[in-house]
């Protein structure tokens, strides 16, 4: 039996689709061809397979997706990954959370940022340049208005260019879609691990 997760988590969930995945053994050439890039380029998952129903959509998600989460160059890998933890957290979705979450302190080799957000929310106590990311990252989520010119200075003043804040919009306006996506194709559970 599985349960949905409603509380943030690091512990990345297993994500379960309302739309059977694409099976890979049946998959059209299609579809196929439209798998060859995948988020991360390691693995296929269920999501992405879910994905793939709809050819014309995955072409282009995951090449704008790799384009903006794994470019070289901008602001820092690490950094993408919270402005999409903001989004996620405002969404409330529990899986992508977790992804960002666990990414940010893989790649900060620390969980001291994403502990503090899961246990404090938003008012956690956050080192500049992260408070100046999370906080524009939220306020776009909440709402775009929101993200007024007060958010815009508080980046440039914690040192981010002009790059890096077209950096930060563009993870956070991504996740502000994903996340809809996600919520609505599937569910976070937790897998018992014998059924795993």
């Amino acid at each position: 039996m599985t349960k949905v997760i409603t509380k943030f988590t690091r512990n990345v969930p297993h994500w379960q689709p309302r739309v059977k995945p694409v099976d890979l053994q049946a998959a059209t050439d299609e579809q196929l061809d439209a798998l060859k890039v995948t988020p991360s380029n390691t693995k296929v998952s269920e999501y992405v397979l879910t994905l793939a129903h709809d050819v014309e959509s995955l072409k282009v998600r995951s090449p704008l997706f790799n384009g903006i989460m794994y470019d070289r160059g901008g602001m820092s890998r690490a950094e993408r990954e919270l402005g999409a933890l903001g989004a996620s957290m405002v969404n409330h979705c529990i899986y992508c959370a977790a992804v960002h979450a666990a990414r940010h302190a893989q790649l900060e080799k620390s969980t001291d940022v994403t502990d503090k957000l899961f246990r404090d929310g938003a008012r956690a106590d956050l080192g500049r340049r992260d408070r100046a990311i999370f906080d524009f990252a939220v306020a776009l989520s909440e709402s775009p208005s929101r993200a007024g010119p007060e958010h815009m200075e508080a980046l440039k003043a914690a040192g981010l260019d002009e790059a890096e804040v077209l950096d930060l919009i563009l993870s956070s306006a991504l996740f502000g879609w994903a996340n809809r996506l996600m919520h609505v194709l599937g569910d976070p559970v937790r897998v018992p691990e014998t059924a795993s």
